[in-house]
């Protein structure tokens, strides 16, 4: 197979962990200055902590699917 047989595990853990990390960071740290109006002084709470869920489901999911072979 193209690229080895557990691909899309790879991605779903490598995506589920960046969405997990970065909406957690969003929360975390805000950015320091708002660069226009248009954009939001801080992320919010429950929209970013239900994507930061989805996200560390995926990568669990995907880890364990990996482990188990």
């Amino acid at each position: 197979m193209f690229l080895g047989e557990n691909l899309i595990t790879w991605l779903v853990l490598a995506l589920g962990g960046a969405l997990a990390v970065g909406n957690v960071l969003a929360l975390v740290k805000p950015p320091a200055q708002q660069s226009d109006a248009e954009n939001l002084a801080k992320a919010p709470v429950t929209r970013t902590l239900v994507m930061a869920i989805i996200g560390a489901i995926a990568a669990v999911w995907a880890f364990v699917s990996l482990v188990a072979g």
